[in-house]
C-alpha cells in the first residue's frame, strides 16, 4: 500500500459534511473525497447533492441530517444570512452537532459577526473556524485554493488534515475568529477595485477605437496588467457574462469592506468608487451577470459579442 493509499484509508473513518455545492463547495467536497474522507453533502438543490452522491459521496436532505452524521461541518454558502439559516434555521445544523464537533465557515462576512459566531457556538460546546476562501471554482476543484483561517488551537486540532485536503495554501491568522474574515475582505477590496479599474481601462480603449483583442494582448504583457484584468477582460472579449462571480457579490463584499472601515472612520476612496460602479451595474439590470459586466455601465462603447450572437442570422 502506498503512503497516499495509507493516508486515504486513515481518513475514511472521519465523516466530513459540506453544505453548499456551488462553484466552490462542489470542488471542495470532491477534494475531500479524493483525500479519502467520508463526505456527506447538502444543498438547497437536491439534485446537486444527489449528483455528488452518484460519484461516491453521501447526500443529506437537511443541514441537521448532515450535522448529526459528521464531526466536521463545512459551510460554503453565500453570506452571513445563509450561514445563520444553515446553523440555526429550521432543520439547522447547530442543534444536531455533537459537542466537540467543528463548524468551518467559508463565506465572506463581517468580521465582527464571525467573532460573535465563535462565541455562540462555544456556548453549545462546538468548535469554530473562521475560514474564508479564495481562488475560484477551478482551484477549488483541484484542491489548489487559498484558505484564510483563524480559530482556537483545539479547532485546528479537530480539523486535522481536512483544510490541507481542500487548499494549497492554508493561512493561520490568529487563535480567535476574526482575522480570517478581515484578511478576506481586504482581498475583496483589491479584487473589486481591480475589476472596476480593468473595466474602466477596457472601456476607454473601446471608446478610443483601439481593438479590444490588441489592447488585451498588450496590457497582459505590460506593467499595467493585473490578475483580474487578465481573467475578467477575457470574459469581455468573449462576450460571455455567465456568472462565475456575479456583480452582486461585489455589491455585498465591497459593502462589507466599507462597513468595516466606517466603524473606525477609515477612508477608502477607491473602494467607495468601485462599490458605486457595481451598484450602478446591479441596478441597471446586470446584478446576476458575471462581475466583468460592470463594464456595461460605461456609455458610448460597443462591447464584443459572443461568437454565437455574431453568427446568428438577422431576424426578418
Amino acid at each position: 500500500m502506498t503512503s497516499q493509499e495509507t493516508s486515504m484509508s486513515n481518513h475514511s473513518h472521519i465523516k466530513v459534511g459540506v453544505i453548499g455545492l456551488g462553484a466552490m463547495g462542489r470542488g471542495m467536497a470532491a477534494s475531500l473525497r479524493r483525500a479519502g474522507y467520508a463526505v456527506h453533502v447538502c444543498d438547497v438543490r437536491a439534485e446537486a447533492a444527489q449528483a455528488f452522491a452518484a460519484e461516491g459521496g453521501i447526500a443529506c436532505a437537511t443541514p441537521a441530517e448532515l450535522a448529526a452524521a459528521c464531526e466536521i461541518v463545512i459551510s460554503v454558502v453565500v453570506n452571513a444570512a445563509q450561514t445563520e439559516q444553515v446553523l440555526f434555521g429550521e432543520q439547522g445544523a447547530a442543534a444536531a452537532m455533537k459537542p466537540g464537533s467543528l463548524f468551518v465557515m467559508c463565506s465572506t462576512v463581517d468580521p465582527n459577526w464571525s467573532v460573535q459566531l465563535e462565541e455562540r457556538l462555544a456556548e453549545r460546546g462546538l468548535l469554530y473556524l473562521d475560514a474564508p476562501i479564495s481562488g475560484g471554482a477551478a482551484k477549488a476543484a483541484s484542491g489548489q485554493m487559498t484558505m484564510m483561517t483563524a480559530g482556537r488551537p483545539e479547532a485546528y486540532a479537530k480539523a486535522g488534515g481536512t483544510l490541507e485536503a481542500m487548499a494549497a495554501k492554508v493561512y493561520r491568522l490568529g487563535d480567535r475568529a476574526g482575522n480570517g474574515s478581515k484578511v478576506k475582505i481586504i482581498n475583496q477590496l483589491l479584487a473589486g477595485v481591480h475589476i472596476a479599474a480593468a473595466a474602466e481601462a477596457m472601456a476607454l480603449g473601446l471608446r478610443e477605437g483601439v481593438d479590444a483583442a490588441d489592447l488585451y494582448e498588450v496590457i497582459t504583457h505590460s506593467a499595467g496588467n493585473s490578475w483580474m484584468f487578465e481573467n475578467r477582460m477575457a470574459h469581455v472579449l468573449a462576450g460571455d457574462y455567465t456568472p462565475l462571480s456575479a456583480v452582486d457579490i461585489f455589491v455585498k463584499d465591497l459593502g462589507l469592506v466599507l462597513d468595516t472601515a466606517r466603524a473606525s472612520k477609515f477612508p477608502l476612496p477607491l473602494s467607495a468608487t468601485a462599490h458605486q460602479m457595481f451598484m450602478q451595474a446591479s441596478t441597471a439590470g446586470f446584478a446576476k451577470q458575471d462581475d466583468s459586466a460592470v463594464i456595461k455601465i460605461f456609455p458610448g462603447i460597443t462591447l464584443p459579442q459572443a461568437a454565437a450572437a455574431k453568427e446568428a442570422p438577422c431576424a426578418s
